[in-house]
């Protein structure tokens, strides 16, 4: 029996995806990534100098570096990164299945940060570690229209990107309902909203949260506001301040603990 056109789609996606791999640079993130033992390692360009301030974690992850002349900087990336003599090939995190964790264990309620079509890796990068340092079980966002694992958002992410789990999902309206039947107050943040996210939660914070951030400009889309069970805002002292993604991802979890 012949398979459906979407079945052969999903597995070429998944072959694909599989194949992919991701050039880390900068000396932060290709330490954490040396060191970290679920990733993958695949090849590491160092030069002299870098290598001496990475020995030990490059001793750490059994990799032998390739040696490269700091002003012909042998990495295929982007001659205008910072790469500060540094950069490691490796495959992407495999964090597991959203049910992974959202119900996972931890402590205190969960908190979850949805982006919705945040295409900047620098954003997602400084999310990633706002999501790190106020505890969230995971930075959410859709396979398509969305930052995806790179060097810049490694780099952006100093470390955290190794330790915070980054999903991306099929569908992100399909991912909102799928956490609603797992328990999730679901947020979405949007200036106009009338309550604030303190409001929202009276009461409540001892419930699974997730906040939903639009693309600054855009905002969030009309099918994520639709399926959010709730649309809050963060308070301004005045009626002319405003915050980038990444900012509002901050002070959202901050106003979110539980």
């Amino acid at each position: 029996m012949k398979k459906p056109q979407w079945v052969i789609d999903k597995e070429k996606g998944k072959r694909a995806s599989a194949a992919e791999t991701v050039w880390l640079f900068g000396l932060h993130a290709v330490r954490d990534a040396l060191v970290n033992p679920k990733r993958e390692k695949l090849r590491l360009v160092v030069t002299r100098n870098a290598l001496d301030k990475l020995a030990d974690a490059v001793a750490e992850a059994g990799i032998e570096p390739e040696m490269s002349d700091p002003r012909k900087f042998a990495a295929p990336i982007d001659p205008q990164s910072v790469h500060q003599g540094a950069a490691l090939e490796v495959k992407s995190l495999d964090w597991g299945s959203l049910p992974d964790v959202a119900l996972g264990e931890g402590v205190g309620a969960p908190r979850l940060v949805l982006l919705d079509r945040v295409t900047d890796p620098h954003n997602v990068g400084a999310i990633l570690r706002s999501a790190e340092v106020f505890g969230a079980r995971a930075v959410i966002a859709p396979r398509h229209h969305s930052a995806p694992e790179t060097g810049a958002l490694a780099k952006t992410a100093s470390g955290a990107l190794e330790r915070q789990p980054y999903l991306r999902v099929r569908n992100l309206a399909d991912t909102i309902l799928e956490l609603q039947k797992m328990g999730y107050i679901v947020l979405g943040l949007a200036g106009e909203a009338e309550q604030s996210i303190e409001t929202a939660l009276e009461g409540r914070r001892d419930r699974p949260v997730a906040l939903v951030l639009g693309a600054e400009g855009p905002g969030l889309r009309e099918r994520t506001r639709e399926v959010c069970d709730a649309l809050v805002r963060i308070d301004f002292a005045s009626d002319f301040g405003s915050l980038n993604v990444s900012n509002a991802a901050a002070v959202a979890l901050y106003a979110a603990r539980g």
